[in-house]
């Protein structure tokens, strides 16, 4: 399929991803900036009432994000928004999804708006979302 072909109700190849890791939870810390001890401190989450560690919000939604760009250029968004649903668990191995909600024009582009979500190992909802991608118009596609 190529994005000429898209329709409505096309579904994009799932980003499925391995567990969450205390690793990954240290190593996003550091690179986000964002080290909130309720994502890598035990002790800190246990005294908070959780029995564990949970991933950062931001790391599922960059793992949204990079289904998007495994299916789009980064240069085609033109929106992106989510919405968090579920707290996200140490081990929790996440499955990204997205799907052609509409297919329309606007300001002179053609574009697909998706609908998006990343679930758990148990179908529960972790984040949804939605975008909004440009699509090459025919004619750029037969120019390229």
């Amino acid at each position: 399929m190529t994005h000429l072909d898209l329709s409505v109700d096309d579904e994009l190849a799932p980003l499925e991803l391995p567990p969450i890791s205390r690793t990954q939870l240290a190593l996003f810390a550091g690179a986000s900036g964002d080290h909130n001890p309720i994502h890598i401190d035990v002790d800190f989450a246990r005294a908070a009432g959780h029995a564990d560690v949970f991933a950062h919000g931001m790391l599922v939604m960059a793992d949204l994000g990079r289904l998007r760009t495994d299916a789009f250029p980064i240069g085609a968004l033109r929106r992106f928004s989510t919405r968090f649903t579920a707290i996200t668990h140490v081990h929790d191995r996440l499955t990204c999804r997205g799907r052609v909600a509409e297919i329309l024009e606007a300001d002179g582009e053609r574009l697909a708006r998706l609908d998006l979500s990343v679930t758990d190992q148990s179908g529960e909802q972790k984040l949804a979302g939605a975008a909004t991608v440009a699509l090459p118009s025919s004619k750029a596609a037969r120019d390229s």
